[in-house]
């Protein structure tokens, strides 16, 4: 049992770092940024604090629109951390007693509640809009290729849905095995799951079980082969490309059932 959850947490430490390792460097930047320009801007800000030109409600808003910026340029997290940074600086900077966390005002905490509030809401909102828009993209990108394989003829489809396989689940290998079904390799099942065995692997906590994993093909209800996938090293692709994984491989049976027996 103890080997059993010594492999479990060595397989989420090492997806972690793969993970960590392949995070896109726009969203790098933009937690950055969202622990940066906060401080920037309210330190920009402090030569106002004693005229009555910027009041402290305007000097939020401004703060705002950096916490917008920062959410529509990067994730979720990023804008979360630039609202929370916002906060911060502006109690430090532009509340009495000037450069301490310390609030005095009632109006000033009001200010500042109404800000953290605000800039969380919006970091939501266009974390929200930017994953729309990534999901479109990727929903155009997935009905390409089942549309694209659905054309393909029994002499080619095997070649071209390895390639579409290797790109799609970021594997580093891929191959075909005809009418074989040696040993018993980790399953990629029609519904997106993983088992090792008979037991089910929680792939999106814990990242891909060792080894090759195999994706059976079938042709109106007759094994056919199965494609046998090598991991990356990059993060899980997620549920959604795996069952586009799931409808390649179906594709791959029909067209070799119409084609009669693999050789």
């Amino acid at each position: 049992m103890s080997t059993v959850t010594g492999t479990w947490r060595l397989h989420r430490r090492g997806r972690a770092r793969a993970t960590l390792r392949a995070w896109p460097l726009r969203d790098r930047i933009a937690l950055t940024a969202g622990l940066a320009v906060p401080f920037l801007v309210a330190l920009a800000l402090v030569p106002f604090r004693f005229r009555a030109s910027v009041s402290h409600t305007n000097a939020a808003l401004i703060l705002v629109v950096v916490v917008v910026a920062v959410a529509a340029l990067g994730s979720r997290t990023a804008g979360v951390v630039a609202a929370l940074s916002a906060v911060a600086w502006f109690d430090f900077f532009l509340t009495r007693p000037y450069e301490t966390f310390d609030i005095t005002a009632s109006r000033d905490v009001e200010t500042a509640v109404l800000l953290l509030i605000v800039g969380l809401i919006v970091s939501q909102l266009a974390a929200h809009a930017r994953r729309l828009e990534v999901i479109t993209v990727t929903d155009a990108a997935h009905l390409a290729r089942i549309h694209r394989v659905a054309t393909l003829d029994a002499d080619t489809v095997v070649d071209e849905v390895r390639r579409e396989l290797t790109e799609l689940l970021g594997l580093n290998a891929c191959r075909f095995q005809y009418g074989t079904l040696l040993g018993q390799p980790p399953r990629l099942h029609n519904d997106g799951s993983v088992t090792v065995g008979r037991r089910s692997w929680d792939v999106d906590a814990v990242g891909w079980p060792e080894g090759e994993i195999e994706l059976r093909v079938h042709g109106n209800a007759r094994y056919l082969g199965r494609f046998m996938l090598t991991p990356g090293q990059g993060p899980v692709p997620p549920l959604q490309a795996r069952l586009v994984a799931a409808t390649l491989a179906d594709q791959t049976g029909a067209a070799l059932d119409t084609s009669g027996p693999a050789g």
